[in-house]
């Protein structure tokens, strides 16, 4: 198994580094990534009345819900551009929380008390059970004199019930250093059941003291940010940095999150235990387990997805009653090296070989077992990276992206199959990862424009990754004529918000015109429809 051999690969990193050395640099954020154990009860407690600030700064969260129980999420961090939060280095907080059936916390219907440590960087994790299906709840929590902001959640509805409709957001790719949040700060102003990130929720790059295409005049971002992050330690702190925005709190705030990871939480286009530069496997998984260990502490999320090392299960299963089953992948983890050195290239005998894979085996047994078993009306498959074929020019042969599912065509290939075998009429791909917008018909073959189309792909834009982008890219004209299955393509910043009820599949396409400058206002640029057992795009 993976994670056995992982766990093999560390322990020679170690024996060969020498215990000094891994105890520096890399290694010394390393030794806490790689604990497995829950926090010690005798840990020292921390008198939350000695909390001087304010430590709810980096807001709340919830995600993964439940139809009984939702993930509430926070970190407790009076000082957050430090390392450990301006708390000790060891001990627990005692922190309780409440969910409310109004945001006046008049009626409450789950309270409880907890502890957030300093082994987990004091986030929290409650796991509020015993709630009601299809329902929204407020909650927050306390901490000696303070009390958190509000959120916002909502529950799932109960299995077998059936609902009218579901509508949820899509976000991807937020560069804090490409501009702000603007299309968050619009995001939550939408009414959605949830929102799926589909990755990039931080970059590993450096900021730089004006937070770089932000263009801060009335505040600097502390020089410690001004580098790559590559420990426990740094990655922590990224998120601090981003959890920090305004925009990004409120669209927390405001909806549950089913939140999965593409690259740049870890590294850029890393592929398994390969890094970018081809470092030693052993070495880059130091760096991966610090960076999984700090997305969990991170994300609401529950414990079972509590990593073990440089391992972490993120793929998982969702129901929205009849109407819905969502599979949240992880394309990252599990795949194959990218073929031909990465990048754009010709496909190949490399790319082509069947034996290659983006899921890994585990996850595309689990995804094509649900695809057999599921009941609902709508097939949704949260990922991160382009699924349709995208060719970059008209000619016959064309380059292809071999970071997509363009470079692993046979790992596509079965997951059509398993679409078409199982019956899956209305199959539904929603990616971000490429910073534009795109609305795709999947095919069958996707070089037989006439081939039966299998589904529709939903790719969302990046929040702010890319800087303020144009609506028609250099290439929007040669993408459009290369690619006849491909219905949409805008470059612009923004999200798409989906809405599935039993007839239909809805997209809109929403984009700023700037995020370099705050307060854009928002546009929907395109709308499409899917007809449920009819699949292809059409304009609404």
């Amino acid at each position: 198994m993976a994670h056995d051999s992982h766990q093999q690969a560390i322990r020679a990193a170690a024996a060969r580094l020498g215990r000094r050395r891994f105890l520096t640099a890399t290694g010394a954020a390393a030794a806490l990534a790689f604990t497995t154990n829950l926090p010690s009860a005798q840990a020292a407690q921390v008198s939350s009345h000695s909390l001087t600030d304010d430590p709810f700064t980096l807001g709340v969260a919830s995600g993964d819900p439940l139809p009984d129980a939702v993930v509430l999420w926070t970190r407790l961090a009076p000082r957050p551009y430090e390392p450990g939060n301006g708390l000790p280095e060891e001990g627990t907080v005692t922190v309780d929380w409440e969910v409310a059936r109004d945001e006046h916390f008049q009626r409450i219907a789950r309270r409880g008390r907890t502890s957030a440590h300093a082994e987990f960087n004091y986030t929290l994790h409650v796991d509020a059970k015993g709630l009601e299906s299809d329902r929204v709840y407020w909650y927050r929590f306390r901490a000696g004199k303070w009390t958190s902001p509000v959120g916002r959640t909502r529950t799932a509805p109960s299995a077998g019930a059936r609902i009218h409709d579901v509508r949820f957001g899509l976000v991807s790719c937020q560069a804090y250093h490409d501009g702000y949040y603007t299309a968050l700060a619009r995001l939550a102003d939408e009414d959605l059941d949830a929102v799926f990130h589909v990755g990039d929720y931080h970059y590993e790059y450096a900021v730089n003291a004006t937070g770089g295409a932000r263009n801060y005049t009335d505040r600097r971002v502390p020089a410690l940010f001004n580098k790559e992050t590559v420990t426990l330690e740094d990655y922590r702190l990224r998120y601090a940095l981003y959890k920090s925005d305004e925009d990004l709190q409120a669209a927390h705030a405001a909806f549950p999150w089913y939140v999965t990871w593409d690259d740049h939480e870890t590294e850029n286009n890393y592929a398994d235990d390969v890094d970018e530069n081809n470092s030693p496997p052993e070495e880059f998984l130091i760096r991966r387990a610090a960076a999984y260990r700090a997305y969990w502490e991170n994300m609401p999320l529950r414990m079972p997805q509590r990593p073990q090392g440089p391992d972490m299960r993120l793929y998982r299963r969702f129901h929205y009653g009849r109407l819905a089953q969502f599979d949240i992948l992880d394309t990252r983890q599990y795949r194959s090296n990218q073929a031909y050195g990465d990048g754009w290239q010709y496909p190949g005998p490399d790319s082509e070989d069947p034996a290659r894979t983006l899921t890994g085996a585990a996850q595309e047994r689990w995804l094509l077992d649900g695809f057999r078993r599921s009941q609902a009306t709508w097939n949704v498959l949260p990922q991160q990276v382009t699924f349709s074929q995208r060719k970059n020019t008209t000619a016959a042969r064309s380059k292809l992206s071999m970071d997509s599912w363009d470079g692993y065509p046979a790992s596509r290939d079965r997951i059509l199959t398993g679409v078409e075998q199982a019956g899956v009429e209305n199959f539904v791909v929603l990616t971000g990862d490429v910073h534009v917008h795109y609305a795709f018909d999947i095919k069958k073959d996707f070089d037989k424009p006439d081939s039966r189309t299998l589904g529709v792909e939903f790719v969302g834009t990046s929040i702010s990754s890319g800087k303020d982008g144009a609506d028609k890219p250099d290439n929007w004209s040669t993408y459009m004529a290369a690619n006849p299955h491909m219905k949409f393509y805008n470059g612009r910043r923004g999200y798409v918000t989906v809405t599935l009820d039993e007839q239909h599949a809805r997209a809109d396409y929403k984009t700023v015109p700037a995020v370099t400058t705050p307060g854009a206002p928002l546009t929907t640029a395109a709308s499409f429809v899917s007809e449920a057992g009819n699949p292809g795009l059409h304009s609404a």
